[in-house]
């Protein structure tokens, strides 16, 4: 091999480095943040020490059983022999519930064409960028959110993270949106959104649905439309006051352009049971529905069956949601109510009253400051392990979710948790906060 007398020092190092074994699509994939926090859980309790796990966006079924309807009706149909392939699509019956659901809850009148059963609400979400979006494609997502950094990743589309702040409970709004909508093909966007618990308000969705209708009708005939993904998949996980809202039912025009993606998974604990859905324009599902097919993301036939059993009767569901919906509403108050007293005796912490999902936003603003063993706590990362190794907190920080800042801003998840644990750490956590200096 004859080597060229220009190639620097640096260059022929590199030509002596083996060829990667991986696809570079793989080789840059990052790995779930939230998995790296679990060991540092894991070591912890195998030592024997107490510890709140905050970080997991799941169910603990210790706190959070499945509806006894649903579970029977899975058992039902699994011993009645329906356990074969379904259709890519979805099984009929399920369809034309998720329709039903939708008319009698939501007010939206689709075609049972325009629905597509998935196994999880995640198969939906990626088959709504593999069906709109080509690589070099802009799509435009807030930050913090679930995942999107993601999913650019893997379509091999440019990534537009627009960074939104407490003032506007880290949703996006429209005069955020115009100009990073320009050209773009995809909008992702979710509420109630994790990782904040916070949901848009009328007023601002609207304002952002108006965005997206306005770019579309700037565009030429010959030029694509750009679409927006609404992830809704914890609606029927609200608050107080607090009301669901979604893009159509605002905006009647944005129907074409609105994929819903939604599932069973957070209304009704049922995370391990794998049934989602996408709610959309025809040609746009026809298409996801090919794609989900080929990769074999359907959700088992026995769990569809039951899941239109369950959507299909109201009074099971409204008596589920009448126990489960207090029960993550108490542990989001506790959390919060817990933050608020430490703050108004001068602690250094701040919260966003719950809305929404699983969720609450915390704010630690303790960087700079130092821990008694004269530790400067400079990022996230170092008060995510300080106030777990001090108080047994186990919190994800917002870096996890596209935030770049150390700005002090972690998600603290529910599910998982009881109220004796929640209590049990707040006077850890207060002596924690209070030992900084």
């Amino acid at each position: 091999m004859i080597i060229d007398d220009n190639v620097e020092t640096n260059d022929l190092e590199l030509l002596s480095e083996p060829a990667s074994r991986l696809s570079a699509m793989a080789d840059g994939l990052i790995g779930s943040e939230i998995l790296k926090i679990a060991s540092d859980i894991r070591g912890l309790v195998a030592a024997g020490h107490s510890v709140c796990n905050l970080t997991v966006g799941d169910f603990s079924p210790a706190q959070f059983r499945i509806p006894m309807e649903l579970e029977d009706a899975i058992v039902e149909r699994i011993r009645a022999g329906e356990t074969n392939y379904p259709p890519s699509d979805g099984v009929a019956p399920l369809r034309r519930a998720v329709v039903e659901f939708y008319q009698r809850r939501l007010g939206l009148c689709y075609p049972v064409e325009s629905v597509l059963v998935t196994g999880g609400s995640r198969p939906g979400i990626y088959a709504a960028y593999r069906a709109v979006v080509d690589a070099g494609d802009r799509v435009v997502y807030p930050v913090p959110s679930w995942n999107n950094n993601h999913y650019c990743h893997l379509v091999g589309a440019v990534g537009v993270p627009v960074t939104c702040s407490s003032s506007s409970n880290f949703l996006p709004t429209g005069k955020q949106l115009r100009e990073a909508l320009r050209g773009a093909r995809l909008l992702a966007l979710n509420s109630p959104l994790n990782p904040t618990g916070t949901a848009f308000t009328p007023e601002q969705l609207a304002d952002v649905c108006d965005a997206v209708l306005e770019e579309n009708a700037r565009r030429l005939p010959h030029e694509r439309p750009l679409y927006l993904m609404y992830d809704q998949v914890y609606w029927m996980l609200t608050f107080g006051d607090v009301s669901h809202v979604n893009p159509v039912t605002l905006r009647p025009a944005m129907q074409p352009f609105t994929i819903f993606v939604d599932g069973i998974s957070k209304a009704f604990a049922a995370t391990g049971v794998r049934v989602g859905w996408t709610v959309g324009p025809e040609d746009i599902t026809h298409r996801m529905a090919s794609f989900i097919g080929h990769v074999g993301a359907w959700a088992p036939r026995a769990e569809q069956l039951a899941t239109a059993t369950l959507l299909a009767d109201d009074s099971a569901m409204d008596q589920f949601h009448a126990t489960m919906r207090p029960g993550v509403e108490t542990r989001l108050q506790a959390l919060f109510d817990g933050m608020e007293s430490l703050r108004s005796d001068g602690l250094p912490v701040q919260a966003i009253a719950p809305m929404g999902a699983i969720y609450l936003s915390v704010r630690f603003p303790i960087n700079g400051m130092q821990t008694p063993d004269e530790t400067t706590l400079a990022t996230n990362e170092q008060i995510r392990h300080y106030l777990l190794q001090e108080s047994g907190i186990a919190i994800v920080p917002f870096q996890a979710f596209g935030m770049v800042e150390d700005s002090g801003w972690f998600r603290l998840s529910v599910g998982a948790v009881s109220i004796q644990e929640i209590a049990a750490m707040l006077p850890r956590l207060r002596q924690a906060l209070a030992a900084l200096r």
